[in-house]
């Protein structure tokens, strides 16, 4: 049985649940958001708290289980707090700006690179060279932080590229000369 699918979601008091015909919405502060439940399981949304149960007690649906119910308490999450993913760019002369819905990113190209932002992911940029974005989809959040550090991966001989806040880079020694 899945550990994690067995525990109940609090809903908070600032975030409302629809669940109707396989479909969640959830509403809060800073925004909405909406999935389709798969068919091998099934909510119930009961004085505050959200249960994911299993219809049939094969092993798919018990990932399932847990799978679904990660992704409906990130949901709950994004809506009533929202969620940050914090990027670095390290080099010489690598920066970033934003202008509008465009980041547009120096990583030692011949030509600036420029990157559209997704629909509701928000971008700031510190001192040039600390990404900052956040938004109520931990997915998407997740999967623009992504495409962004593959513009640029960062490279374990002199660090130079973008990487994750968190991320530490196991550096490699260089050439040494003999004589």
């Amino acid at each position: 049985m899945s550990r994690v699918g067995k525990k109940p979601i609090t809903i908070p008091e600032k975030a409302t649940v629809t669940y109707k015909d396989r479909h969640l919405t959830v509403k809060g502060d800073k925004g909405t958001l909406a999935r389709d439940i798969h068919q091998a399981v099934d909510l119930t949304v009961e004085d505050g708290v959200i249960r994911v149960t299993p219809i049939k007690d094969d092993k798919p649906s018990r990932a399932l289980q847990g799978m679904t119910r990660s992704l409906v308490a990130n949901m709950i999450t994004g809506v009533s707090e929202g969620f940050q993913r914090v990027l670095e760019i390290n080099g010489i002369g690598y920066r970033a700006t934003v202008s509008g819905k465009t980041m547009v990113l120096n990583l030692g190209y011949s030509q600036p690179v420029n990157f559209d932002i997704p629909e509701g992911i928000a971008a700031e940029v510190d001192k040039n060279n600390v990404i900052k974005l956040t938004g109520i989809d931990k997915e998407l959040l997740g999967h623009t932080a992504a495409a962004i550090r593959r513009l640029r991966p960062p490279e374990p001989y002199k660090g130079k590229g973008i990487k994750y806040a968190e991320e530490r880079i196991r550096r490699k020694a260089g050439k040494t000369g003999t004589k």
